[in-house]
């Protein structure tokens, strides 16, 4: 049986929905203000300057914290972006469907490179390994250069039950 293409908007905009419905099933995402921009299948995480991500107001410079959850943050939308990439392409994500399990962090180890500025910051990560249990996941962040990271991280996690 020949199938006709779906139209290019249909598929644009059920992907920026399961985008869309990820991350708003994670409070602290909005509570950082992280946004997620999203090219083809390719995500880069952005954290837009706010006065309360600064750690040290004397530099000033964000808070360690805030890049260590930023890096997390981008690292585990990552994760669940490859995990339901396959089902969503088939239309096997809709809108009433349950929402999306997150992987669990095991470890994640954040080399801090240079002080976070008070501007933007953005992160890409790229899957190492990622098995039916168990995932790796290696992250960046930086600000104005990509070339002149400001923290980079990696984790692994442990991942959700597909078949449940």
């Amino acid at each position: 049986m020949n199938r006709q293409p779906e139209p290019v908007q249909v598929i644009k905009q059920r992907r920026d929905a399961t985008l869309q419905k990820l991350v708003a099933g994670v409070p602290y995402i909005q509570f950082l203000g992280i946004q997620i921009d999203r090219r083809g299948d390719e995500l880069t995480a952005i954290l837009p300057y706010a006065d309360k991500l600064i750690g040290n107001p004397m530099l000033p410079a964000i808070h360690g914290g805030v890049t260590a959850a930023f890096l997390e943050v981008t690292a585990i939308v990552e994760l669940s972006w490859a995990m339901i990439w396959e089902d969503m392409e088939a239309g096997k994500v809709s809108e009433d469907a349950p929402r999306i399990q997150l992987p669990k962090t095991i470890d994640f180890t954040v080399d801090y490179l240079r002080s976070g500025l008070p501007r933007d910051a953005y992160a890409r990560a790229r899957v190492n390994r990622s098995g039916r249990r168990y995932a790796s996941v290696h992250v960046e962040t930086w600000q104005d250069n990509r070339s002149r990271l400001m923290a980079q991280a990696t984790g692994h996690f442990l991942m959700p039950d597909r078949d449940g």
